[in-house]
């Protein structure tokens, strides 16, 4: 037999305590900073009927984006790809119970099979954030705010990303005006206008054409592109989502929000459950400047579970991979190594197993995060052991130390070293020190 691969399968990671260390930073600052706006976190089952993303997606692309199978009992089930046909799911099976507005969100790792690039993997940890339950354009402010103070919570500023948003509201309406045609001929040219940036300016207008759009038409719509919100929704002023374009950028400069935030008449979002705003944040910086993330409003989801259901949602979806190339990208990373006191506890033959094992655990009882150190080493190799595994400090108690009540504490990055008594207070004392 052929040895074993010590590769992950493609499109996926290892994950080493360093690289574990480095996704914990990245996830407590979100659940720290989403918190703090009450947000709530959630999560739901790996797996769900694959019939959940067919209903939400197509089925075609449900197959083809899915790791499906059917299962013993002849089910058809997905491993997630996605979170928000879960979410919908969830408030529908208690959407009697819940307190309006909800704001929730999780972080939960999904799987998708497409090709393997820069910012897109096949397993990949993503934030999804969403509120129910608000009709307004209040919602729209306090989730793109969220994603905001997100980014800002790693030191990122205006100069490093902007959050892109239009209507789709709006965007229906003014097609259905310019080029005479109805919601579902909008559309149709929703799907080309959203794949516009990744084709050649002679298939998008081919594309066009192909709509039955005159060269005046199309003309129309791509001055639309370099319009700002207040000149774009005076061309359709009776349009819905003009008035709530208009509603939540006066909010955002109001707010000071502004200078994160722009229209762009591009934004479509490919998906056709949004409904209203719809926005995606790019990264400004040259070697990496993309969309990073997006999201909108969904106001029909829940009825996909309960007839009738009248439940609006709004949120976003933010990949782990693509969040790291941005920090990477403006170096907002910190060095995660050091910080907090992590101490080896040394070992000498003639001090007992279990005398050190009790000094471990009173470090621990201090409030220190302490091991001991495990095998019988020379002293020398346990120091090595305790810089190599990035350890503050090494406790030493020998024969004497032990008789006497002490402990040696040798901080390895000050070069310096202190005698205290070996209980809880003095080591407490010692380190807050």
């Amino acid at each position: 037999m052929d040895k074993l691969s010590v590769q992950p399968y493609k499109g996926t990671r290892d994950f080493y305590p360093a690289e574990m260390k480095l996704r914990n930073w990245f996830f407590g600052k979100v659940r720290g900073t989403l918190t703090q706006s009450c947000f709530e976190e959630y999560d739901g089952p790996m797996l769900e009927s694959l019939d959940l993303y067919a209903a939400k997606s197509g089925e075609e692309l449900a197959k083809e984006q899915t790791y499906n199978f059917t299962d013993r009992g002849g089910r058809g089930l997905a491993i997630r790809p996605e979170m928000t046909p879960t979410v919908a799911r969830m408030v529908a099976a208690k959407m009697g119970e819940l307190n309006y507005p909800l704001k929730w969100f999780c972080i939960s790792n999904m799987y998708r099979y497409e090709r393997p690039q820069r910012g897109r993997l096949r397993e990949f940890w993503q934030l999804n954030v969403d509120i129910f339950g608000c009709d307004t354009y209040e919602a729209d402010l306090d989730v793109i705010q969220s994603a905001i103070n997100v980014l800002r919570a790693y030191g990122a500023d205006e100069s490093m990303f902007c959050v892109h948003i239009n209507n789709r509201r709006f965007f229906n309406d003014v097609i259905a005006a310019i080029a005479g045609t109805d919601q579902e001929g909008a559309r149709r040219v929703s799907k080309v206008v959203d794949r516009k940036n990744k084709v050649t300016r002679e298939a998008y207008e081919s594309s066009m054409k192909e709509l039955g759009l005159s060269d005046e038409q199309i003309a129309k719509i791509d001055a639309l592109y370099g319009m700002g919100v207040k000149e774009a929704t005076a061309l359709c002023p009776d349009s819905q989502g003009a008035a709530e374009l208009n509603s939540l950028f006066d909010a955002l400069e109001k707010t000071g929000m502004d200078k994160y935030c722009t229209f762009d008449f591009g934004i479509i979002r490919g998906l056709d459950y949004y409904t209203g705003t719809v926005f995606e944040v790019f990264d400004l910086a040259p070697e990496n400047n993309r969309a990073m993330f997006g999201g909108g409003r969904y106001d029909n989801l829940v009825g996909l579970f309960v007839k009738n259901a009248k439940i609006s949602g709004v949120g976003y979806g933010m990949g782990d991979v693509t969040l790291e190339n941005f920090l990477v990208t403006h170096k907002l990373i910190p060095d995660l190594t050091g910080g907090e006191a992590k101490v080896l506890v040394t070992r000498f033959d003639d001090v007992p197993y279990e005398a050190y094992v009790k000094l471990a655990d009173t470090l621990r009882e201090s409030g220190v995060a302490a091991s001991l150190y495990l095998g019988s080493k020379k002293f020398g190799k346990q120091i090595d052991y305790a810089v190599k595994g990035d350890y503050t400090h090494v406790a030493i108690m020998g024969g004497s130390e032990l008789a006497e009540g002490t402990v040696k504490i040798k901080d390895l990055n000050a070069r310096t070293e202190a005698v205290c008594n070996n209980t809880a207070e003095a080591l407490a004392a010692y380190f807050c020190n």
